[in-house]
């Protein structure tokens, strides 16, 4: 019998083609820990994999060197408080959310938040109030939420506890944070940010200058970072940062014990710590170094005429969104036209292709990027005009969703059925997770329409099962 191929196996041969990331995590690769000094960790890593033996300190009552790089977060973030989470930023979201929001209460939450939101806020035992983000419909994404609507969802909402916005969206777009904090405190609410996607902003915001958008610096009470995705730090590892006197520490630390694992991974730990060394003795040289690739890239992107590149004024950079749409191209085929050259991306949308950079990204990884858009363009001719609106963009300018309560009892249905049904379980894309439709949200017929036609084209859907099934609410 022929042998299948093995977890092992795949990232063996993934390894071995040397392939250029542009997804994440953002260390990249073996070679910023052996270029800065850490390649004792790689070369031990078996032997550093242990549990909370004497002298290891303990994740949920730190003394020591736990405690330690806790702390040293806590002073890079100027954090009141900053917590390791080894299960990832959906760990620190839901802990925060179970600590902002009593049972029966209401959450103000940004529409497009990652799925972990929802689950907070049911495992919490509140109520959704979706705020909507602003429609970018050249690209048909969300972009921002704006301090005005989350204002409007708190005058229509005055009962609520939390607003919780994901600022950078996937596509890296930031909301006005320092604006939305001045009228949630106003209000009375407490501020959480999902700055998963975000968590060297506090760096660029200290090193280039950049227009501030680390929502520590703008006012935010409780902002969760993922490490992993464009730092240093391996696969699940992130950073909860309280931020302001309004959190009491002792709840969110009994809220996180609640769901964060029992057998902490002290490799995991141990990338956060090697995470924040980099970053103290050599941050300033590699963000920096990071911004001039950047430029580097957008610059000589710029020479291809037809090539175009997502610009906004509160999008982070870092986040490259790729439409050569003019060409002809879609984003799947530029996605697969970039895979068959080596260079491995983090998500497609419609025609953009969203290239995810990160702190390992070196000069050449840009260079290879640039000349492969380049072979790409010239092996196809300019096409005037698009043709047609993206499907993804009709979905998300269907005009206000009905709204109804989280269904209590449910059942499964054909996905092509469900139309004019109550969501009991969230529809998700994958990447980039965020729900297409909401627990609570009646599913209409272009929904529908477009999930069957992601999954006719093999697209990964979350919450329709292997029968084509959704869950909806009992009538």
């Amino acid at each position: 019998m022929e042998k299948k191929q093995s977890i092992a196996d795949f990232l063996q041969k993934h390894a071995q083609a040397e392939p250029i990331s542009f997804h994440m995590p953002g260390h990249k690769g073996a070679a910023i820990y052996r270029e800065h000094g850490y390649g004792v960790f790689l070369d031990r890593f078996m032997d550093w994999d242990i549990t909370e033996i004497p002298g290891a300190d303990n994740l949920f009552q730190t003394e020591s060197i736990i405690a330690e790089t806790m702390h040293r977060y806590q002073t890079m973030y100027h954090a009141k408080k900053s917590y390791l989470l080894i299960n990832g930023s959906s760990t620190g979201l839901i802990a925060a959310i179970m600590t902002a929001v009593p049972r029966g209460g209401k959450l103000i939450m940004a529409r497009n938040c990652h799925k972990s939101v929802l689950n907070g806020v049911m495992l919490a035992g509140g109520q959704p109030i979706y705020a909507q983000p602003e429609l970018i419909e050249d690209y048909g994404i969300s972009g921002q939420v704006t301090p005005m609507e989350i204002a409007r969802c708190l005058r229509e909402h005055p009962d609520s506890n939390a607003v919780l916005l994901t600022s950078p969206n996937y596509y890296g777009i930031c909301s006005d944070i320092g604006a939305i904090a001045e009228i949630v405190h106003g209000a009375g609410k407490l501020l959480i940010v999902d700055q998963a996607h975000g968590a060297h902003l506090k760096f660029f915001d200290l090193y280039c200058g950049d227009n501030p958008k680390a929502a520590e610096n703008l006012g935010a009470d409780i902002v969760i970072n993922s490490v992993h995705k464009t730092l240093a730090a391996f696969t699940q590892s992130a950073v909860a940062n309280l931020c302001t006197e309004r959190i009491d520490p002792y709840v969110f630390e009994d809220k996180l014990q609640m769901i964060e694992s029992t057998s902490p991974s002290y490799l995991l730990m141990a990338s956060l710590d090697i995470n924040a060394d980099l970053l103290e003795k050599k941050g300033e040289t590699l963000i920096r170094q990071w911004k001039e690739n950047l430029q580097y890239f957008y610059e000589k992107a710029a020479e291809l005429k037809d090539l175009r590149l997502m610009q906004h004024p509160l999008l982070d950079d870092t986040k490259i969104n790729l439409d050569m749409s003019a060409y002809g191209i879609s984003g799947l085929e530029l996605e697969a036209q970039l895979i068959e050259r080596g260079i491995f991306t983090e998500l497609v949308t419609g025609d953009i292709v969203m290239c995810m950079s990160g702190i390992g990204n070196r000069r050449c990884d840009y260079e290879r990027l640039l000349s492969a858009l380049s072979e790409i363009a010239k092996q196809r001719t300019f096409r005037e005009e698009k043709e047609g609106e993206s499907a993804l963009c009709k979905v998300w300018d269907r005009g206000k969703v009905e709204q109804r309560a989280i269904p209590l009892e449910r059942e499964r249905v054909q996905l092509l059925e469900a139309a004019g049904r109550v969501c009991a379980s969230s529809v998700i894309p994958y990447p980039p997770g965020i729900p297409l439709v909401c627990p609570g949200e009646v599913m209409d017929e272009t929904v529908v329409q477009y999930v069957a036609q992601l999954r006719a084209a093999g697209e990964k859907v979350i919450g329709v099962d292997e029968l084509g099934r959704v869950v909806v609410g009992k009538e």
